[in-house]
């Protein structure tokens, strides 16, 4: 039963299932964001693995010249064993997205990394340009200053609402005070002239994107909407069809069971999202 359930969310097993999966995504005119599941290694070498895996996508986005790119966790790059080594190797994969014209997105985890992962977004950010960005979650208090931090740098955001279990001291509580931070944080990214990521499967925000892209001037090719594998597949591909950039973020691998879970125990209101969604075309 988990495995069905996942197996909507999840892009198989192995980087050949991956690329399958973006392959069609992409022939829907959507772009990919490509992430190995895992996090929380406590082994140099199982960090090392999980790095080898994204330097096999790097290569077969280059050779199949998919419309894709990658993201990737700290945690499972070995954050939890020593930052430095973490950063050498996160460093490898940047250096190989950008030898082949591709792109890394640092993905955000509980708020004990925000601020780590935002330095170490920044010094690769220097060492290669354009080749890495992160992502920012709306429902932090202290997100619409980092927002200012990354853009007044060019570096690119994804702007996501949040999925960890926080402390109100940190994060807004109330899911209309995020709903109203998102909206307040994604029009500053529309016009800051860094491209972004406006990842959401809300069609209320989506539409408020929408309006206020059209009665500001904002060009379609300054930001594109993100969501996650098997979410709102309807939604992907209306926008798509009426020419908005939109990237499905593909999740796979041999982890997705510990993260499936995970994700569903931190949050009530996952358990829900991945139901409703699970029933929608």
């Amino acid at each position: 039963m988990g495995r069905r359930l996942a197996s909507r969310f999840v892009a198989g097993m192995t980087v050949a299932e991956a690329v399958a999966a973006c392959e069609r995504v992409n022939s829907q005119g959507i772009g990919v964001s490509l992430d190995s599941l895992g996090e929380s290694v406590t082994l140099e070498a199982e960090a090392r693995a999980a790095a080898e895996v994204y330097h096999r996508l790097l290569n077969a986005i280059a050779t199949k010249e998919l419309n894709a790119n990658v993201s990737l966790k700290l945690t499972q790059m070995g954050m939890g064993i020593e930052a430095n080594f973490a950063e050498e190797i996160v460093g490898e994969v940047v250096s190989h997205a950008a030898q082949v014209g591709s792109f890394v997105r640092i993905d955000m985890e509980g708020s004990e990394y925000t601020e780590a992962t935002i330095a170490m977004t920044e010094r690769l950010s220097a060492r290669f340009p354009g080749s890495v960005g992160t992502v920012l979650q709306a429902y932090l208090f202290r997100t619409e200053a980092d927002s200012k931090r990354l853009l007044g740098q060019r570096i690119r955001i994804r702007l996501c609402k949040g999925a960890y279990k926080e402390k109100p001291e940190v994060a807004f509580p109330r899911k209309a005070d995020v709903d109203s931070n998102y909206a307040k944080l994604m029009k500053l990214m529309a016009v800051s002239g860094v491209f972004c990521g406006i990842a959401t499967h809300d069609e209320a925000i989506v539409d408020e994107m929408l309006r206020f892209a059209r009665e500001h001037g904002v060009a379609k090719s300054a930001f594109e909407f993100q969501m996650l594998y098997g979410v709102r597949r309807d939604l992907q591909r209306r926008l798509a069809a009426e020419g908005f950039g939109v990237r499905v973020y593909i999740p796979f691998g041999t982890a997705w069971y510990p993260y499936f879970m995970r994700r569903l125990a931190e949050r009530p209101a996952n358990v829900v999202f991945l139901t409703r969604n699970f029933f929608r075309k």
